[in-house]
């Protein structure tokens, strides 16, 4: 059994001591972070070399993006996609290599796009669609079992925000969003573990605003992910968000997910 964790944690060195609390308390094989907001030198690689994960692909930058998978298996990194087609660090995949072997598996931070839903007006919703067809093009494409994980930054279903009718034109649930990404899902039969192991309509939030999870308002989206080939979703036995990390001190407004395998 092999489990894989991802977590958008808005700043790895900020919160490396919740990173190691998390590490230690829940085991994943792997864990695969967005939003890391640093460079690959920058990275605290004694943390992670001192509790056992010695493996580790890291497609940074300064200050902001950022994308790192690190494992207690052994791992190879096999590439760093430009969707966004502008530099930014926001992808990198790696190839399993130890137990789990010839699993793919890609990290990914999806941009926000912004608060316009409208790209004539708004360039960042506009990037946030191309990157999404630009994705869309590589899955076609795919022929290896694969798992992509991570901060899609879109919550697809009705279930998976608060209130459905409020965010129709809220950034992360517009229709237009969940269509692309629809789209990305259909062209390689992606199976969306969230929902395989938690069926719709049950709560299955993995991010609350910073603005209103202390108000114990529970305002939240699926906005992480974790979709899988279906040969590999045919493998997946359990999966989970744990939420506690968002009641923790100064915490990420993400929580992490962590699925297993029967690799």
């Amino acid at each position: 059994m092999v489990s894989i964790a991802t977590w958008n944690i808005n700043s790895v060195r900020l919160r490396i001591d919740q990173v190691a609390r998390f590490l230690q308390q829940e085991a994943p094989d792997v864990l695969c972070l967005q939003e890391i907001k640093c460079r690959e030198e920058q990275f605290p690689h004694a943390a992670f070399e001192s509790l056992g994960y010695r493996h580790r692909a890291i497609h940074g930058q300064k200050g902001y993006h950022g994308v790192a998978t690190v494992s207690r298996i052994p791992l190879r990194e096999i590439g760093r996609h430009d969707w966004q087609d502008n530099g930014e660090a926001r992808h990198v995949g790696v190839e399993l290599l130890g137990e789990g072997q010839g699993l793919l598996l890609e990290n990914v931070y999806i941009p926000a796009g912004g608060d316009i839903p409208d790209r004539e007006v708004n360039l960042k919703f506009g990037q946030k669609l191309d990157f999404l067809d630009r994705m869309t093009r590589w899955a076609d494409a795919l022929d290896r079992p694969t798992l992509i994980v991570g901060d899609f930054n879109i919550a697809p279903l009705q279930c998976d925000v608060y209130d459905h009718k409020a965010l129709l034109k809220v950034v992360s649930h517009t229709p237009i969003e969940v269509e692309a990404l629809d789209r990305f899902q259909g062209a390689h039969g992606w199976v969306d573990l969230g929902r395989k192991h938690i069926p719709a309509p049950e709560r299955n939030y993995s991010w609350w605003s910073y603005r209103s999870y202390w108000r114990q308002k529970d305002q939240g989206r699926r906005l992480d992910h974790v979709w899988a080939s279906p040969e590999v979703a045919a493998q997946s036995r359990a999966y989970r968000f744990v939420e506690e990390t968002r009641r923790w001190d100064q915490p990420s407004d993400h929580v992490p997910l962590v699925t297993e395998l029967a690799l």
